[in-house]
């Protein structure tokens, strides 16, 4: 789940010349926490990947690079997993990383002593092993074509034993920086990972993320050079051009207006149909993205290259007559009353929600706009699943299940939307046990074609992010998944 555009704020980065550097990371809210095995929302991964590794670590193009675990084998059966561990790793508190702590990190996400998994990715796992002070095994029930990815930061974060609930207040991981102190409401600072055992970086001193969450006061911040680097929106990318470095990126998530599906009367798939016809993608793209996105059919971005299906966005085209027709058909020839409540951490939302509300008052639907704060929004929508309608971005991530998975009808955990499918299930159960990258292909492909045929959201696109940056900065990095990655970045003359 995204938070949408974040951005970096500078307070007096430094030049490269010896001197220290800071950098101020502009993003749009806080954290919903510091603890990577509980954080959900993506805005929270853009800051704290910082101080996480895992086993393996995300490239920019979507695949995997050794990172904890400096290489592994896989037995012929595709079992059994054995990881080497690199040697010299530190956690920020200065002690040395120990296969104890990476046997206790899946403990703690597969919840084995307390019957409280933190993570869905682990069920099957059959054991979790370290025959030595350098290696650590772990073995499945079944083949799983998607287990490596499970293995980054973003899944299985590997965090000190001798931390144990205390990881959210006081952070502590092997990345490149290190926590220092949040702020709620104002900011989180993190400093230079002295020991990382990466030689020679990072560059930086220090990183602070400030929240800010109006874009136009985040232009205005950049423009006062109180910031470093933001997201612009497309309608003021002319006042920012030319004094700053801007880059365009793929943000590989689904902007989604999604309803509860448990309610009455989004169970009804004619209902959820006729609103899939009623809502004028592209208006939203114009007016709310200024053109930069790309138009969807379904919970995948062209961005994930050949696993993506197109032609989807062309399956709901607006008819009014026809949306009529469908409602009419379901019990509802005058429409209903209902609500959709958006987050006030970013005004995209209210704007997306305001031409959703006009868009279907032309079928019949009185739609009540209901913004409550960012934390507001995480406890009753995506965790309480006390909503009828809403609109978020999913967060794209470099897996093709992971970006699906949140639809399957047992992952209680992401399937906020309430969807149940049982061919979806069954599609996404038989992909982890084919090798074949092929047929896995045509797999994902059929299941994003059920989500277009069931109308699980309202696909809209994925947008570009604009971001403007202070020209003095290099190493900025993009990924497939929200991530401000520091670790490479530096001021320069």
């Amino acid at each position: 789940m995204s938070a949408c555009s974040g951005g970096k704020e500078s307070g007096g980065g430094s030049s490269g010349n010896g001197k220290t550097q800071e950098i101020k990371v502009r993003v749009n809210d806080d954290p919903d926490f510091l603890d990577p095995h509980l954080a959900t929302a993506s805005i929270s991964f853009q800051m704290i990947l910082n101080m996480f590794e895992g086993l393996f670590a995300p490239e920019t193009d979507g695949s995997l690079k050794p990172a904890i675990a400096e290489s592994y084998e896989l037995s012929k059966d595709g079992l059994t997993y054995t990881f080497k561990i690199r040697q010299n790793v530190k956690f920020h508190n200065g002690n040395s990383l120990k296969v104890d702590d990476i046997l206790y990190t899946f403990e703690h996400l597969m919840g084995t002593k307390n019957g409280k998994p933190l993570s869905g990715n682990f069920g099957n796992v059959e054991s979790v092993k370290a025959p030595d002070e350098s290696t650590v095994v772990i073995k499945l029930k079944e083949p799983n074509s998607n287990f490596l990815y499970s293995l980054t930061a973003l899944q299985s974060a590997i965090v000190p034993k001798d931390n144990d609930g205390k990881q959210n207040e006081n952070p502590i991981g092997t990345g490149p920086f290190k926590f220092v102190k949040y702020t709620p409401g104002s900011n989180l600072v993190l400093e230079k990972n002295p020991d990382y055992w990466q030689e020679n970086i990072p560059y930086l001193d220090k990183v602070t993320f400030a929240f800010q969450s109006d874009d136009n006061s985040a232009v205005m911040s950049l423009i006062a050079k109180e910031v470093d680097l933001t997201g612009v929106r497309g309608h003021r990318l002319s006042e920012v051009e030319n004094d700053f470095n801007i880059s365009h990126q793929n943000n590989n998530s689904a902007l989604i207006i999604t309803f509860n599906e448990e309610k009455k009367p989004f169970n009804d798939l004619k209902v959820r149909q006729a609103i899939n016809i009623a809502i004028n993608k592209q208006d939203v793209i114009d007016s709310v993205y200024s053109g930069y996105a790309t138009r969807l059919g379904s919970n995948m971005s062209p961005a994930m290259g050949d696993y993506y299906l197109d032609g989807l966005q062309d399956v709901y085209a607006r008819d009014i007559n026809k949306a009529k027709k469908l409602l009419s058909e379901a019990g509802y020839p005058k429409g209903f009353k209902t609500k959709i409540t958006v987050s006030s951490h970013n005004d995209m939302y209210s704007n997306i929600a305001q031409i959703a509300a006009e868009n279907l008052k032309e079928i019949g639907i009185d739609v009540e706009i209901e913004v409550v704060e960012w934390g507001i929004w995480l406890e009753s929508v995506y965790f309480g699943r006390d909503y009828e309608m809403t609109t978020i971005d999913l967060t794209g991530k470099p897996s093709a299940y992971e970006i699906l998975n949140d639809y399957i009808s047992t992952n209680d955990k992401e399937n906020f939307f309430r969807f149940n499918n049982k061919e979806f299930d069954k599609v996404m159960a038989d992909v982890l046990k084919e090798t074949d990258q092929k047929k896995q292909i045509e797999m994902y492909k059929r299941a994003q074609e059920i989500l277009s045929e069931q109308s699980a959201a309202v696909y809209i696109a994925d947008y570009q992010v604009l971001w403007a940056a202070n020209k003095k900065i290099e190493g900025l990095k993009s990924y497939p998944f929200w991530f401000h990655d520091m670790s490479e970045v530096k001021f320069t003359e």
